[in-house]
């Protein structure tokens, strides 16, 4: 194939000893509104079937991510509900003991309204 320039009959593309300084490439015109609307044409039928095939191929992926993601939330909220088990147990606890103060608090008075237990004055037996 040969190049136009001052000498087309020494310097060929396959050439070695040409200088690359005189070699002259041609540029093509190209015609753009063809090449829009071959591009626009082709991407008429490629993008939904792109977008089919993703779908499809991507679906299992996507589910296993989904599971993954969802059992490592799992166990945060787990661990989340243990420790709101654990402080409500602390506090019935607490309520447990301030209820057994208040009643044994209420009996001693009750005893002594009542007069029934030993008082101050008496002495016991021996």
């Amino acid at each position: 194939m040969l190049l136009s320039g001052p000498r087309e009959d020494t310097m060929t593309r396959d050439d070695p000893a040409a200088p690359l300084s005189k070699t002259i490439m041609q540029i093509a015109p190209i015609d753009l509104t063809a090449l829009v609307a071959t591009i626009l044409g082709i991407s008429i039928v490629l993008v939904p079937v792109i977008g089919l095939t993703a779908r499809f191929a991507l679906a299992p992926t996507v589910e296993a991510l989904s599971r993954f993601f969802d059992h490592k939330g799992l166990g945060e909220t787990v661990q989340v509900m243990e420790r709101r088990i654990m402080l409500q147990e602390q506090q019935i606890e607490l309520l447990e003991s301030s209820i057994k103060r208040l009643t044994d608090a209420s009996n001693f008075h009750q005893q002594l309204e009542s007069g029934d237990g030993p008082s101050a004055g008496e002495e016991t037996p021996s």
